[in-house]
């Protein structure tokens, strides 16, 4: 039950950070990938020796595929992940009632957020797996810092593009939120989660020993 626990706290705060500090932020224009960026790091460091830290159904898939979840403790973090998201939705809405009228990401190039979303959450399930599952990074200090600055340097690349989501659980929350349009949820679930599938059968090929 802890690793649970600790998934559902994890993301909670990833997304609620997310919702705070981009919904009518009190931090300067720029500095909110930051803030993103570093609650991933620190709540990663916090859980990842209990839940492993996943914090993201597309990486949970990519462990998955990887080895080194069982499916049964897979669709349980994906329902707690994901409930998260909404929890930590609901209390943006308490804390910011004042949610955007209109979708803070609403008109986007179909094609180019795909990709975009494509290829970051690619890369954020590639360092997970990296730095935080094969053996030969094993007991390394830096796995969260790595984590949380894939998410930063993506949010910066594409946020402009697709917002820059990268996770599940943020597109739910970000959605319910109106950060962004419900007509796109499918673009973000279906990136990502085909990210994590790439990301996860890269690594099996590059490390067959595992």
């Amino acid at each position: 039950m802890n690793r649970y626990v600790f998934e559902f706290i994890g993301t909670f705060f990833l997304v609620f950070t997310v919702g705070m500090v981009s919904i009518d932020p009190a931090v300067p224009d720029g500095f909110a990938p930051i803030a993103i960026g570093t609650i991933l790091a620190v709540m990663i460091f916090a859980t990842g020796h209990i839940s492993g830290g996943h914090l993201n159904p597309a990486v949970t898939l990519g462990v998955f595929i990887r080895g080194k979840i069982s499916l049964n403790h897979a669709a349980i973090y994906w329902v707690v992940q994901l409930l998260a998201g909404v929890v930590a939705a609901l209390v943006v809405g308490l804390m910011k009632p004042a949610l955007p009228a209109s979708t803070q990401v609403g008109s986007i190039d179909v094609v180019s957020a795909f990709l975009a979303e494509f290829l970051f959450t690619f890369a954020l399930v590639f360092v997970v797996l990296n730095v935080a599952t094969a053996k030969a990074t094993d007991g390394n200090s830096y796995f969260g810092w790595a984590i949380g600055f894939t998410v930063l340097v993506g949010a910066y690349a594409v946020g402009g593009i697709s917002g820059g989501v990268f996770n599940p659980a943020v597109a739910l929350g970000g959605s319910i939120m109106n950060m962004f349009a419900w007509s796109n949820i499918w673009l973000y679930l279906v990136a990502q989660l085909l990210a994590g599938v790439a990301a996860a059968y890269v690594f099996r090929f590059a490390h067959p020993g595992e």
